[in-house]
């Protein structure tokens, strides 16, 4: 019996590390739209702050998620610390994240598919890409800890409260 790959089969949500980026920068810019909109709302229509609350959650919640992926994917397609961190701030710029995720296509940085076995590359022998590759052939466990520590991050911001606050 041939062993079904959850990661790739037809129709799985994300079935390549493109296309979860591609997914996580498009919906980061969705929420900053959100929270524009929601401050437009509150400081100039005077519509109170319930927009602004809406949105600010949301796109605190895929910023989280946002920097969640760009680790996850850069783990996996090997890229430097450095433009990790380009990546994460760019999701500081309103709609950054969708021309920086069009130049990471074009230049192939998000190519192929997810690493679960380890090559002779150098980069595949650290803890946090065997960490990486373990988790990939666990799908299950690895939405569920991402979750998690979502969750655990997006409460702990909630109760230090918004920022500015």
């Amino acid at each position: 019996m041939a062993h079904r790959d959850p990661l790739h089969y037809p129709g799985a949500p994300f079935v390549t590390p493109r296309q979860l980026f591609r997914t996580l920068a498009i919906a980061e810019a969705v929420t900053w739209t959100l929270l524009i909109a929601g401050m437009i709302a509150k400081y100039i229509l005077e519509w109170g702050g319930l927009g602004v609350s809406i949105g600010g959650f949301a796109h605190g919640l895929v910023f989280l998620a946002y920097g969640l992926t760009v680790l996850l994917v850069g783990i996996n397609q090997r890229c430097n610390l450095r433009l990790m961190a380009l990546a994460v701030l760019t999701a500081v710029v309103p709609y950054a994240t969708i021309p920086f995720e069009i130049w990471a296509t074009r230049a192939g940085r998000l190519e192929g598919p997810w690493r679960r076995e380890a090559t002779t590359d150098r980069r595949d022998h650290t803890w946090y890409a065997s960490g990486l590759r373990w988790m990939l052939r666990h799908p299950v466990l690895l939405v569920l800890t991402l979750l998690v520590v979502l969750a655990v991050v997006m409460t702990v911001l909630l109760v230090m409260g918004p920022p500015g606050s």
